[in-house]
């Protein structure tokens, strides 16, 4: 990068954490996540207004991919404190709950999807039509994991019992989701390392059996020292970013990685006091400056520009599957318990 290069990042830092903090007040004022008003604050920055003269102008190509590395910086320690908030006694007595809600609003939004891709391939003469129909299917089926988890976070639902379903169903669902994903890429004959999502339980039990009780041992060395010390720091930091490496490998995204990191991370007795100093030196940074950069990013790949009247007709169609797809497959999942 350019000395050029790297003023417009900082400048372009600066604009993302300001017009983000500006428009999730406003959407909190409106009675919504925040998340929403950073969303929007993307879609603003991106190619939708002025024919992509703003996005132009303050995120030229040279300078996305390190805003998108910064983002999934940001995505990776903000998962890591959702697991490590997360609450795993609340799961007790409701774990077929979770299961079933996960795999119900899978089905649903999976066939509706898979029926509007069929659809939808007849009208854009589409001519792999299965391969294409599953995708849509998939991706109407998909949780989007850090979004459900954010707005958890500032609606305060995160450690009660309907938010930590709400959360296991999605990490379950998410998962689920990218395992059929895997096997519409096979169908498309794209790809050739699906197979690395079959290591992915092997981990999670490499993960609970292995890994906690050695990081368990990260209390011992914070209580013996009574504080927080750098190398205890470094070995949590190096540790969410290596699971984080291990699950975006196989197939399953870094997302998971880090929730299941803080997923297995000690917190009964006095690892507590290590957990309230491991967040507060993570969660300011990651929500006040990495995460809305995460959102933003996001925003500026939208150009609702091109839509026309067609095009409005279909994404409303799309809309509708997604809400009613996954509403009422949560639903169902949930109503006979």
């Amino acid at each position: 990068m350019t000395d050029q290069d790297v003023q417009l990042f900082l400048v372009d830092l600066a604009i993302i954490i300001l017009l983000a903090r500006l428009l999730g007040m406003a959407a909190k004022r409106l009675g919504q996540p925040p998340v929403l008003g950073e969303i929007i604050a993307g879609i603003l920055l991106g190619p939708t207004l002025f024919n992509g003269k703003i996005t132009a102008t303050l995120f030229p190509i040279t300078l996305r991919p390190p805003l998108a590395a910064l983002a999934s910086l940001g995505v990776v320690m903000f998962m890591f404190a959702v697991g490590y908030l997360l609450d795993l006694r609340l799961f007790r007595g409701r774990e077929r709950v979770a299961v079933s809600v996960s795999v119900s609003s899978i089905i649903l939004p999976l066939s509706l999807g898979a029926g509007l891709g069929a659809w939808l391939a007849s009208r854009h003469h589409v001519h792999d039509v299965l391969p294409f129909a599953l995708f849509v299917g998939t991706a109407m089926s998909v949780t989007a994991f850090p979004v459900l988890a954010r707005i958890l976070t500032d609606r305060g639902m995160l450690r009660t019992r309907i938010g930590s379903i709400a959360l296991g169903s999605a990490a379950i669902d998410d998962a689920l989701a990218w395992s059929v994903l895997a096997v519409v890429v096979a169908i498309a004959g794209a790809g050739g390392q699906q197979f690395r999502l079959l290591l992915a339980p092997v981990y999670a039990v490499v993960m609970f059996g292995v890994v906690r009780p050695l990081v368990r041992r990260l209390a011992d060395v914070y209580q013996r020292r009574g504080r927080l010390t750098p190398n205890v720091l470094a070995a949590v930091l190096a540790g969410l970013l290596l699971s984080a490496y291990a699950t975006d490998w196989m197939g399953l995204k870094y997302i998971f990685g880090a929730f299941l990191f803080g997923v297995i991370m000690p917190r009964e007795g006095a690892a507590a006091a290590l957990r309230g100093e491991i967040l507060d030196r993570l969660e300011q940074v990651s929500v006040l400056v990495l995460l809305p950069v995460f959102f933003v990013v996001s925003g500026l790949s939208v150009n609702l520009s091109s839509v026309g009247p067609s095009g409005l007709v279909e994404l409303g169609l799309i809309l509708l599957v997604a809400v009613v797809g996954k509403f009422g497959g949560a639903f169902i999942g949930f109503s006979p318990r």
